[in-house]
């Protein structure tokens, strides 16, 4: 194997091959009447397709013994149906393999995507986001691949081979069991091949994943790249992790080549055996030259399935790694999802974080101990250093991260305690990074408010002063934005996000430096926007620009996973604490 450098292992689990099985028998299960029709169908053309061969046989010894040109005209008739029916069924065989599969295939792609869309946001920030791209796209390519292509070849192969060793053993039991000589041989070359390819085409998926991660990085970070003309150094990233896909293709090929070695002496063994075996029957009387003919045809006509079966392994073994994959995202269950009472509402929006203390996968732990108090319908600025642990705390608030020890409440309520489908009535989170869906601009904001009305839309705009600039777009509501239409700055975007802010109607609101991504042109026109959509809510500011903590109600400062000091932009510049120096520091470069 090419020396590589391994492989980090992704949060994003991977399922187990008998989980992966056993999830594969329970989608089959659920549809056992298409799954049996298709079996029935499959074995009833491999039959089909054995008979002309055996009658093949009989036809030999028929003109061996003088048979008459009517009996050989009906016999040679039949062979020809059977022929055709053999092929029909054959081919309606794989259509119901392949209607079965991408059926499959199509609740697979929707349990990834409804679990992979209830996963908090910092759960595929932490695994990267190339990783699940990967996952939705490459590896739900690949099984749809298997699935329409290669396994109705695989089975087919293998239908036709029961029948055939079966067919072989109603000729003669010896000859059966001459035949079956190859079976050992097969299972010896997967035997030999299945432990040493599994884990590199686990690893070839890792390597996949990895390089749409640094491709992905190297697109977002376009921007970054280009003012800091770092460019050598992230095509070598993307280098590298092709590089490492690549060599591991190679290893998985040239292993697959050695395979196809196996396979031929398992053929060779099989027909060889039948050969020898069939001429000791003959010249002993106990079958007859056509029987021999008929029972070597029919192995020789395995080569052709068995070749597919085996070659088309490399496809099926690709297949099952990317399934473990989907499987493992399927698997993963949102943070005491399905432990919160079903009824739990809070009293109120006042926030309360006890005794917070919280950790990431790697287990530093970044939270020690917090506790705040924000009174309903207070504005609370959170301030500090970068890695002081301010939108980790936020996330806690808000009820994306679930912490290690103590809890946030909202209303006398623990956040985890919230019924799920009314955790974002009660709080929503708003980032720096805002995404304009692809379509009209009113379906974009009905999002969060589904059965809102346009003078609802409109007011929600009026708001946070975007109906101006939405009025002056070609269409008004009804312009196409997003990747395939009209494009947004980046204040436009957030001016969206505000708008949406308006009509979900949340009690309390978490802006995590929601105002920054526009840049410095545009702040205080956000930062009015935001203040006007969070009138009268409970809402927790992380501050990036000190001006935004002076209009808050509150502030709490942040020093290394605590907060230090607490109180009124006054209050703590008098204190001359932590804050008061940071003001100072922040007025001087003002």
């Amino acid at each position: 194997m090419t020396e590589t450098e391994p492989i980090t292992a992704p949060v994003l689990p991977v399922a187990s091959m008998s989980r992966t099985g056993g999830w594969l028998r329970a989608d089959l299960f659920a549809r056992r009447r298409a799954t049996a029709t298709a079996a029935a169908v499959g074995l009833a053309a491999a039959a089909a397709s054995t008979v002309p061969v055996y009658l093949l046989g009989t036809l030999i010894d028929r003109i061996g013994h003088g048979g008459t040109g009517t009996g050989l005209a009906v016999l040679a008739t039949i062979i020809g149906a059977a022929a055709l029916a053999g092929g029909l069924g054959t081919g309606l065989s794989s259509y119901l393999i392949a209607r079965l599969g991408a059926q499959t295939v199509a609740d697979l792609r929707e349990q990834v995507m409804r679990r992979a869309l209830d996963l908090p946001a910092t759960t595929i920030e932490e695994s990267g986001r190339g990783d699940l791209l990967s996952r939705v796209g490459a590896d739900v390519a690949v099984v749809a691949k298997a699935v329409s292509q290669v396994m109705p070849t695989i089975l087919n192969a293998a239908f036709l081979g029961v029948v055939t060793l079966a067919g072989m053993a109603s000729l003669d039991w010896r000859l059966g069991l001459a035949g079956a000589l190859c079976i050992p041989a097969y299972a010896a070359g997967l035997w030999w091949y299945l432990p040493r390819s599994a884990p590199l085409y686990a690893d070839e998926r890792l390597a996949v994943a990895a390089r749409a991660q640094v491709s992905v990085e190297a697109i977002q970070g376009a921007k970054t790249i280009e003012a800091y003309e770092i460019h050598d150094r992230h095509l070598a990233d993307i280098d590298a992790a092709s590089a490492r896909a690549r060599d591991l293709s190679i290893t998985v090929f040239t292993l697959f080549t050695r395979l196809v070695g196996r396979v031929n002496r398992a053929e060779f063994i099989g027909l060889a055996a039948t050969l020898v075996v069939g001429f000791l029957l003959v010249r002993s009387g106990g079958v007859t030259v056509g029987q021999v003919t008929a029972a070597a045809l029919m192995f020789h006509r395995l080569f052709n399935p068995i070749g597919m079966l085996m070659y088309n392994f490399d496809e099926a073994q690709e297949a099952a790694a990317s399934l473990a994959r989907l499987v493992g995202v399927i698997d993963m269950n949102p943070p005491d999802r399905d432990d919160r009472s079903a009824g739990a509402e809070p009293a109120g929006s006042a926030v309360e974080v006890d005794g917070v203390s919280f950790a990431y996968h790697d287990g530093r732990e970044v939270l020690h101990d917090v506790c705040l108090h924000i009174p309903a319908g207070t504005r609370c600025a959170i301030v500090g250093s970068t890695g002081a642990g301010k939108t980790t705390l936020a996330a806690v608030i808000a009820g994306l991260q679930t912490p290690a020890r103590g809890e946030s409440r909202i209303g006398g309520v623990a956040v985890g305690d919230i019924a799920p489908d009314r955790l974002r009535h009660w709080v929503a989170t708003i980032t720096q990074e805002v995404h304009v869906f692809s379509g009209p601009l009113v379906d974009d904001l009905r999002l969060v408010a589904p059965h809102a009305d346009r003078e609802e839309i409109w007011a929600a705009l009026r708001t946070v002063g975007a109906a101006e600039w939405v009025e002056a777009l070609d269409d008004g509501l009804d312009t196409v934005v997003g990747e395939h239409g009209a494009g947004l700055t980046a204040a436009q975007a957030q001016h969206i996000a505000m708008a949406r802010l308006v009509l979900a109607d949340p009690a309390v609101v978490v802006l995590d430096e929601a105002t920054a991504e526009a840049g410095s042109a545009h702040a205080a026109e956000l930062e009015a926007a935001a203040a006007a959509a969070t009138a009268g809510r409970t809402t927790v500011v992380v501050a990036h620009r000190l001006t935004q903590a002076a209009t808050a109600d509150r502030i709490a400062v942040m020093d290394d996973g605590r907060i230090v000091e607490t109180g009124s932009h006054d209050e703590l510049v008098a204190a001359g604490g932590r804050y008061a120096r940071l003001w100072q520091a922040w007025a001087a470069n003002s």
